[in-house]
């Protein structure tokens, strides 16, 4: 299980819901349903980690709830 924030939100313009993690750059996924789209995600964060890997790039830390104004 990941500790990196998810944010899913419902987008009309795609007719889904939308989860973003924002701690991984361009990481994101959807789902009809808000369960699907936390799935998809959670899929989603293991394959970015993994390809961050084998590019030798750096993987942020989790740093739990992110605030925004």
């Amino acid at each position: 299980m990941n500790k990196y924030e998810i944010i899913i939100y419902w987008s009309e313009t795609d007719n889904a819901y939308v989860a973003e993690v924002p701690e991984l750059a361009g990481c994101m996924a959807d789902g009809k349903t808000y369960a699907e789209a936390l799935g998809n995600v959670e899929i989603i964060i293991a394959e970015w980690i993994e390809t961050a890997q084998s590019l030798g790039r750096e993987i942020p830390s989790p740093r739990g709830k992110l605030m925004y104004a």
